[in-house]
């Protein structure tokens, strides 16, 4: 038999294209995805925006960055969904069984979620162009925002491969996105955190959303990130690490 490594790429590719191809089938996901994400942000601009008091003249370019990251951890939740529904009706042993990698499995995911979030983020931008958002931020700076965007949504994906993996129902697998939806409610995504309580600004300060939103409302405003990007960053990829650790434990096990 020809060696699996030999052929990693390949293998992902086919993996990638086979869960691409539900994306594209049921397009309504992305649909679904962007519609609670564009209801907040309708919202809070139309109905709070004129209450809250953020420094910016414009709210919207305030709170795009927040809203961007409530769409991504809306839509890693199918990636959970995905995985759970192929464990569940055996895919995987068919996988296992064939001359592949089988780590290739999980990223054929972990790419389309990358895919699938990145379109529904663009579908976010446009509703909020919509809305008067506006960027004086460069080529450079948009693709920074996605880069830091594209990070975060690894590290999320990889949380959403051990919650698909581990689940023991469809409604379980999804159901521990709900927390990382409502995160950026906690953080400076909606109001400057001096406004908060002392106890509520300390977690807002020290919890991972709050520097991604303020790093990509810094390059969204063509302005210096400071020391958000790096604390971004890192929040980041030590999540990606310690998830994809105990993801590809609990996928060896099954």
């Amino acid at each position: 038999m020809e060696s699996t490594n030999k052929y990693f790429f390949k293998d992902i590719s086919v993996m990638f294209g086979r869960s691409m191809r539900h994306i594209f089938r049921s397009m309504d996901t992305i649909i679904t995805v962007s519609i609670t994400p564009i209801a907040i942000m309708l919202l809070f601009v139309y109905v709070f925006g004129g209450a809250i008091e953020t420094g910016t003249e414009n709210y919207i370019d305030y709170l795009l960055p927040g809203i961007m990251l409530m769409t991504i951890g809306s839509g890693i939740a199918y990636v959970a969904y995905r995985l759970f529904t192929d464990k569940d009706r055996g895919i995987f042993e068919r996988f296992h069984s064939m001359p592949i990698a089988r780590s290739t499995v999980l990223w054929g995911h972990v790419l389309t979620s990358l895919i699938s979030n990145g379109i529904s983020v663009v579908v976010i931008i446009l509703v909020a162009l919509l809305m008067g958002f506006r960027s004086s931020a460069g080529i450079l700076e948009w693709l920074a925002v996605f880069g830091v965007l594209g990070i975060f949504t690894l590290a999320l994906t990889w949380i959403a491969v051990i919650a698909g993996l581990a689940a023991k129902t469809p409604d379980g697998a999804g159901a521990f996105s709900y927390p990382i939806i409502f995160l950026p409610f906690i953080s400076s995504a909606f109001v400057p955190t001096h406004t908060m309580p002392s106890a509520v600004r300390f977690f807002a300060e020290n919890q991972p959303v709050t520097p991604i939103v303020e790093a990509i409302r810094n390059l969204l405003a063509n302005q210096p990130v400071g020391n958000e990007i790096w604390t971004a960053l890192t929040w980041c990829i030590v999540i990606i690490v310690i998830a994809y650790i105990f993801a590809m434990r609990i996928y060896k096990k099954l």
